[in-house]
């Protein structure tokens, strides 16, 4: 099973942007599409953006097309959550997550989660 890592939270101020990145362990990266969730006290976890096995095909959560951008790079392991025009309402836990093969919304068809990274957007 792969193994996540987030970085690269922070406290930005609102119309800031912010890039996350998740790293992942393991030689089978590619063999998972993988997605972005985000968590805000007393919300539940929230789906935020996925991306396919080779990049090619991405979806994101309600409004956050045009603001967020999810990509990957196959080669560094890598997944990455850049975030412009950032909003308060964005402040939450981050977390990334791998599913096998294909994309999806539902966070229960993931099973390997990072620990998170907070992002907070202050007014």
């Amino acid at each position: 099973q792969v193994q996540l890592v987030e970085s690269g939270g922070g406290l930005v101020q609102a119309g800031g942007s912010l890039r996350l990145s998740c790293a992942a362990s393991g030689r089978t990266f590619s063999s998972y599409a993988m997605g972005w969730f985000r968590q805000a006290p007393g919300k539940e976890r929230e789906f935020v953006a996925t991306i396919s096995r080779n990049g090619g095909s991405t979806y994101y959560g309600d409004s956050l097309k045009g603001r967020f951008t999810i990509s990957r790079d196959n080669a560094k392991n890598t997944v990455y959550l850049q975030m412009n025009s950032l909003k308060p309402e964005d402040t939450a836990v981050y977390y990334c997550a791998a599913r096998p093969a294909v994309t999806g919304r539902d966070r229960y068809e993931y099973d390997a989660w990072g620990q998170g990274t907070q992002v907070t957007v202050s007014s």
